[in-house]
């Protein structure tokens, strides 16, 4: 294994969106699989935790820092072959940003993940979450992907049903096997028609710079409910009311609550941000609040879609 691969104490701050968080005690970038392979053998060899970090977006580091192995994959290459007519596959790494991604398909007049536009992250973190905007889900797009196993190493080749893919969750979840490349079938157009595509996604980056903090923050801080966690029902409708958002809406955070320089957005109640030197701890502590008040009103607890990474024991309520 080459030497360098492996760097101890790094500090983790400057690599998630928050900009919070301790060291960690290890950190590899893999720039190839066998890099990325070597990094696992690694972390086996000597019984360390692993974490696989992309771009930080959807993250709380522990102000402790992470007592293991980051790995943060700088596997970047991007291709695209005819699948039909009507179809390109483009295979996209793990360390690929989502951005420079949705950028490739549209020089190449390929489209659909422009409906990602301004969401941060890589293949990797995007799939492992299965990110999604409005009715769109990453999944809807995924074709099939290459995965390595955590124990051994090896490479295998699966479909998109393996993923078993939901709302915020993957089969990636279970940690067994991490994401090396994601292929995407996409629609191949006309120039003209990937203009128009280029111009959504500028309008989608300008519609959700409107309505959500763009920096120092994880995006959605909580999750949605699922709708046995929940009794009130939208109005006119037999539908539960399964949004977090609104019930943070009703307790009346938005913009008023804050702990330390950590404090809920303006722009969106569910959004928790970084004002300037907040730690992880005030974050956690902000957020603890906000569980207290829609539990004392609603009797419901809301739960963090934002991963907390590197905490000895669960934070929150």
């Amino acid at each position: 294994m080459e030497k360098s691969l492996i760097q101890e104490h790094i500090p983790l701050k400057n690599k998630n969106w928050f900009q919070t968080g301790g060291q960690a005690r290890f950190l590899a970038e893999p720039a190839t699989v066998e890099q990325f392979a070597q990094s696992l053998n690694f972390a086996n060899k000597n019984g360390l935790e692993l974490f696989i970090l992309g771009e930080g977006a959807n993250i709380l580091i522990s102000d402790d820092g992470f007592d293991g192995l980051v790995i943060k994959p700088g596997l970047q290459q991007i291709s695209h072959q005819e699948y039909d007519r009507d179809h390109e596959l483009v295979h996209a790494q793990a360390g690929v940003s989502i951005e420079i991604l949705i950028n490739y398909c549209l020089e190449n007049n390929i489209i659909g993940l422009e409906e990602f536009s301004g969401i941060p992250g890589t293949v990797g973190g995007s799939a492992y979450i299965n990110i999604h905007y409005f009715q769109f889900f990453l999944s809807d797009f995924l074709h099939e992907a290459q995965i390595i196993h955590k124990q051994t190493g090896n490479i295998e080749t699966v479909t998109k049903d393996w993923f078993n893919f939901g709302y915020d969750t993957s089969k990636l979840f279970e940690k067994e096997y991490f994401l090396v490349q994601a292929t995407f079938k996409l629609k191949k157009v006309t120039p003209l028609e990937s203009a128009y595509a280029a111009g959504r996604s500028v309008e989608i980056i300008r519609h959700r710079n409107a309505r959500y903090p763009n920096t120092h923050t994880c995006g959605s801080f909580f999750r949605n409910f699922f709708d046995s966690e929940v009794i009130l029902t939208i109005a006119g409708t037999n539908k539960k009311m399964i949004y977090v958002a609104y019930y943070l809406d009703k307790i009346g955070v938005k913009g008023n609550l804050s702990v330390g320089d950590a404090s809920v957005s303006h722009k969106h109640a569910n959004m928790l941000i970084n004002t300037g030197n907040a730690t992880s701890t005030d974050i956690v502590n902000l957020a603890k609040q906000m569980q207290q008040l829609v539990q004392k009103k609603f009797r419901i607890t809301p739960q963090p879609e934002c991963q907390l990474i590197g905490f000895k024991e669960y934070p929150l309520l």
